[in-house]
């Protein structure tokens, strides 16, 4: 007998098990194979019913139409025509004149001889009745203009409709009349049972099974190939326009029957109509359910015994394996602090094991890397303060300077913000650091610095620019403003008084104070402009501030 004490064995017994999926899914997918067979044959039957309904209907329209365009060229209808439209239209010579009564009692002979007629009707150019078989003549909207092949292509054909008075549907169409010589004298509107194409929407014998009806727009029944069809309910519009949006496409909805059917939709060729074919879904697949619901519960008990045996195999192995995924999701997460015991004897426990072992490897390792961690941030901090300062003043250095102008020019041009540039330099510095060397002059260059530091907000920027140069970025500042720090600076540099060597030092600066303008192309160009302006104040004899005049071209 097979012992299940380790995962091998265990392995092995699931792996017997998992041979069975591949028959249920052969055995399903072998249904599914059939269902879409199915699905295929009667998509293919029900196009068949359709095709063969459409061109049978292009036939009985061509039929009666051309019964219709006979009845146009009598001499009745042209003469009775040319009796009430002269002097617009011509008398075939000879001809004795007709009247309306006589021109309905022609219209009613045809009427008699043709059982798919329920009207005809005679009218003039115009639209106005001349003459009819009914009392209240069918309207049908002419054409204002008809075609010039009048008498072989002017056929005009009104959408079918339900017609209360002949309580059938119907189906309008009208013919032009022509005189002798061609001149379009009036047309003749015929009235058309559609009742009478029934018998030749489908063939007991040779069409496949199914039904065939025939919608208009609304989705009202004309006539189906079943006697009566036209009192079932008509089909719900939203079916018609899905039908209608996928021509020669199956779907499965609600028949008119209101019975779960398959079937399709296509659009006559030559009238305004649907014709739309069904089956009835229970009649298809009677067979095949029950085939299905067999192997469903074949497959349902087969289902109960792999999940009483994956239960137990769940509580003896995936038990403790979800618990080791915890812990490493843990110690993944950071929290070292996991506390497993190790109760088994098999490869799980001896897994337990290793994995505690390396747990607390881990942390020891990890208090090591978090102390390291908190020394490199440190020095990384200052790595990155240093790689932007300058290490005399402890004001920006030119790197960075160039970073913020980038910045502050490139927010100028897409927002406009306004931000201000001085420029500066130390008088007579050159002369200072060689009478009194170079250690009073770096001790000036920090004191000047400490005075920018001083004397500018928290979202300004001061750097070095180089040498005894420096750079202030007034943000959001305009001219007059920056005019006002300048000479603020100006004024407390002046107030410095360095020793060096036993000599009091005064220490004063020359400021160029320039505006960034829309005719700046680039960060060079305000600097270029703010060197210009720190010139024209040492020109103007030192000591002082000098603003470059504002352009807002």
């Amino acid at each position: 007998m097979l012992r299940l004490n380790s995962i091998k064995s265990k392995l092995m017994v699931f792996a017997i098990i998992a041979t069975l999926i591949p028959s249920v899914g052969l055995g399903l997918l072998s249904f599914w194979q059939n269902e879409e067979q199915i699905s295929s044959t009667i998509t293919r039957e029900l196009r068949t019913l359709t095709n063969d309904a459409s061109r049978e209907i292009a036939l009985w329209v061509e039929k009666r139409a051309h019964e219709v365009r006979v009845s146009s060229t009598s001499n009745a209808v042209i003469d009775g025509l040319s009796a009430v439209s002269r002097p617009r239209a011509l008398v075939r010579p000879g001809a004795h004149t007709a009247n309306p009564d006589a021109l309905a009692h022609y219209l009613r002979s045809v009427l008699s001889r043709l059982d798919t007629l329920r009207e005809l009707t005679v009218v003039d150019a115009t639209g106005r009745v001349v003459a009819s078989s009914a009392a209240a003549a069918a309207a049908v909207e002419l054409p204002q203009e008809w075609p010039p092949n009048s008498l072989t292509e002017g056929l005009v054909i009104a959408p079918p409709r339900w017609n209360e008075h002949h309580a059938a549907a119907t189906l309008s169409i009208a013919m032009p009349v022509l005189s002798y010589d061609n001149l379009l004298m009036g047309a003749l509107i015929a009235v058309l049972d559609l009742r009478s194409l029934q018998p030749h929407l489908k063939s007991a014998t040779k069409s496949p099974l199914g039904e065939i009806f025939l919608l208009d727009d609304g989705g009202k029944i004309l006539i189906g190939s079943q006697i009566g069809a036209e009192a079932q309910q008509p089909l719900d519009e939203p079916v018609l326009r899905q039908l209608q949006a996928q021509p020669s496409q199956s779907m499965i909805f609600r028949g008119m029957s209101h019975r779960k059917v398959i079937g399709l939709a296509d659009p006559a060729e030559n009238l305004p109509i649907t014709i739309v074919a069904e089956r009835d879904h229970a009649e298809i697949y009677q067979a095949w359910a029950g085939l299905r619901n067999m192997f469903l519960a074949l497959v349902g008990a087969m289902l109960v015994v792999v999940a009483a045996v994956a239960f137990q195999m769940g509580r003896s192995i995936v038990g403790p394996l979800q618990r080791l995924m915890a812990a490493a999701d843990k110690i993944a997460g950071g929290d070292f602090e996991v506390q497993l015991t190790a109760a088994r004897n098999d490869e799980l426990g001896r897994l337990t094991k290793v994995f505690i072992q390396m747990t607390n490897t881990l942390r020891r390792h990890h208090a090591e890397i978090m102390a390291a961690n908190r020394a490199m941030q440190k020095q990384n901090e200052m790595l990155e303060t240093l790689s932007v300062t300058d290490s005399l003043t402890g004001l920006y250095n030119r790197s960075k300077l160039d970073t913020i102008l980038s910045d502050e020019f490139a927010r100028y041009k897409r927002t406009r913000r306004e931000f201000t540039l001085l420029m500066m330099d130390i008088d007579h510095f050159k002369t200072l650091n060689d009478t009194h060397g170079h250690v009073a002059g770096d001790g000036i260059l920090a004191a000047v610095a400490g005075i920018l530091a001083q004397s500018i907000r928290s979202i300004d920027y001061a750097a070095r620019y180089g040498g005894d140069e420096f750079i202030v970025v007034l943000v959001e500042t305009a001219a007059d403003q920056a005019l006002k720090t300048a000479e603020r600076i100006r004024s407390q540099v002046e107030k410095i008084h360095y020793d060096a060597n036993g000599s009091n030092l005064k220490i004063t600066v020359s400021i160029g104070v320039v505006q960034c303008q829309p005719n700046d192309l680039t960060p060079t160009a305000v600097l270029t402009r703010a060197d210009d302006s720190l010139y024209q104040a040492k020109r103007a004899g030192r000591n002082r501030t000098f603003l470059a005049a504002v352009s807002n071209q």
